[in-house]
């Protein structure tokens, strides 16, 4: 069984007058990623993987095709609490305290109410914001909301952990605790789903990768597939592809 599955999705936003005409950020994407692995998603910007990664938190319904997570369709909705989603920006608001977020949010993932505060407490220790967990986050900097953001997303102990720009913010010792996280994922069995501009992490990180460009899959595969077992370097191997799906 696989962690997550695309088959054959397609996604069209419908816009203009009387809704009329459509812009299709996915056509026609097949892509499976198997429980255990680390597996990153990478293209330009407007290729199409903030549209997949909506349709796998059910955020938004494919206009064809299937989603699904743990071998279940995305609409239903039970598989979400097995999810840990870390976005790139987040929107916590921002009287609340680091040790509130948490909670509030361990709530919403079906945390039980008894487990909320030693998870919170255990988290908040790990990403380095235990001094300040009583503080507002509008005192926060950007690192430091990046880092309750990695909390908020392991909050549930998730099955699925999607990084979503993960590292925006992070200084040298935030990015390896976030190295360390994905790779106690990867030793437990668990699944990281890792959508990064960074390539050096991705290289360093990533058992597979898949390349969206102009909302087609344009690569699967290893990294070292991608570079030709070193013959390019990982960002030669992306541009050429990209440069292609944009004639």
């Amino acid at each position: 069984m696989n962690a997550i599955a695309f088959e054959h999705v397609k996604k069209t936003y419908r816009g203009g007058l009387l809704n009329r005409h459509g812009i299709t950020a996915v056509s026609d994407v097949s892509l499976d990623i198997p429980i255990g692995s680390v597996f990153g998603l990478l293209g330009p910007n407007r290729a199409g993987k903030t549209t997949l990664v909506k349709m796998l938190l059910s955020l938004s319904q494919p206009t064809a095709g299937g989603v699904r997570r743990f071998g279940e369709p995305a609409s239903q909705r039970h598989t979400l609490g097995r999810v840990g989603y870390m976005h790139e920006n987040h929107a916590f608001p921002r009287y609340l305290s680091a040790s509130e977020v948490l909670r509030f949010y361990g709530g919403l993932s079906g945390v039980p109410g008894e487990n909320l505060d030693r998870r919170a407490e255990n988290l908040l220790e790990r990403v380095g914001l235990a001094d300040r967990k009583n503080e507002p986050i509008s005192r926060f900097s950007k690192g430091m909301v990046q880092r309750l953001g990695l909390a908020q997303a392991l909050m549930n102990e998730p099955d699925l952990l999607i990084l979503d720009e993960p590292t925006e913010g992070l200084d040298l010792l935030g990015r390896q605790l976030l190295r360390d996280v994905v790779r106690e994922f990867k030793q437990s069995g668990r699944t990281v789903l890792l959508v990064s501009h960074v390539l050096t992490e991705v290289d360093e990180l990533c058992d597979e990768l898949a390349v969206i460009v102009a909302g087609e899959l344009a690569f699967r595969g290893k990294p070292a597939e991608l570079t030709h077992n070193g013959q390019l370097t990982l960002e030669a191997a992306l541009k050429d592809l990209y440069l292609k799906g944009a004639k």
